[in-house]
């Protein structure tokens, strides 16, 4: 028989306080919340924004993390696609002269591209207008106003991005297509020298002409709400981009099916050993399918078999216009 909480004895707890922490239901952190809200929001209605990621880009990666300063290369493979980045300087007004900026990492340089890309793809223009759209896109992302500081990290990578050359490579037999680029080609990279003074976006972006051209023959669409749920997490929005671009692909009846070693080799940066990468894949796996439940796989200890799934969004995008580039 139970007793109050001035007994010592309610069916083993010491007190009613003790009692309600053990029964109550743990609230959900924010990224599990932002998970669960957007995945009901998907199984409830088709997409209303959707964004888009070059195919090169949805078969590898970039860095997950800073890989330090003095790493200037960044190379990865995937089958029939290739990426090599090389980080660039800018000039600094301040100092005048060039001073180099990183490689572009994390989440954020992978939001930005899907922004960027989105931008592109609606307008049919290469010419950006960036500061309230990229704004905008934030605000969605996060589900708040953004603050300074997350607005500086933004623009850290954008900055970054913006410097960075970059080669997307598709060979086809014995055919190899090939872009040799900056895919930002022009715009203010620095901050208001007043330190009180807002950080703005530039007012626009220009992606360069060839990017530009390869996105238009070779972008994936995304639904917007599962890369808001997963833009915490740079292995989460690269296994989400591979999916969607791989799935629809795999033949009817013709399961394709990927060992531990290739998918390691793929996505496990900074993984030195198997077995932990393949626990944290699988804890990724999960959330990502919970943002594409329409994705059908199996994972078990050799490996992972993809079945034929639709895509999470069924229609390819439209250039609504042709604007003239200027620029290279």
């Amino acid at each position: 028989m139970s007793k109050s909480d001035d007994g010592h004895d309610l069916f083993g707890f010491k007190s009613v306080g003790e009692l309600t922490a053990r029964v109550a239901p743990k609230r959900p952190s924010r990224v599990k919340q932002r998970l669960i809200d957007a995945s009901a929001e998907i199984a409830q209605s088709p997409a209303e924004q959707i964004t888009y990621q070059h195919t090169v880009l949805c078969q590898t990666g970039l860095p997950y993390r800073s890989p330090g300063d003095e790493v200037r290369l960044w190379e990865r493979q995937n089958g029939r696609a290739y990426l090599r980045i090389e980080a660039g300087g800018a000039i600094n007004p301040d100092k005048g002269g060039f001073v180099d900026l990183p490689l572009p990492f994390g989440p954020k340089a992978r939001l930005i591209l899907i922004h960027l890309n989105s931008e592109a793809i609606k307008t049919g223009s290469p010419e950006i207008e960036v500061e309230d759209s990229m704004t905008a896109f934030v605000k969605r992302l996060l589900r708040n106003d953004p603050n300074g500081r997350e607005i500086r990290t933004f623009k850290d990578q954008l900055s970054a991005l913006s410097a960075a050359t970059i080669r997307l490579a598709v060979t086809d037999g014995q055919r190899a297509v090939q872009v040799n680029t900056q895919v930002v080609t022009a715009f203010d990279l620095w901050f208001p020298k007043n330190p009180n003074q807002r950080i703005l976006w530039p007012s626009t972006v220009r992606l360069s002409r060839d990017y530009f051209d390869s996105l238009a023959r070779h972008a994936v669409p995304l639904d917007e709400r599962a890369v808001a749920a997963l833009a915490h997490s740079a292995m989460g929005l690269d296994v989400y981009t591979w999916l969607a671009q791989r799935l629809h692909r795999v033949p009817d009846h013709k399961p394709q099916f990927i060992p531990w070693p290739a998918l390691h080799e793929q996505f496990g940066q900074g993984y030195a050993e198997l077995r932990f990468f393949r626990r944290a894949f699988l804890k990724v796996l999960k959330a990502v399918h919970t943002q594409y439940p329409a994705a059908r796989f199996e994972a078990d200890r050799k490996g992972m078999l993809l079945r034929n799934s639709a895509p999470p969004i069924a229609q390819r995008f439209v250039l609504v216009s042709n604007k003239p580039a200027t620029g290279s």
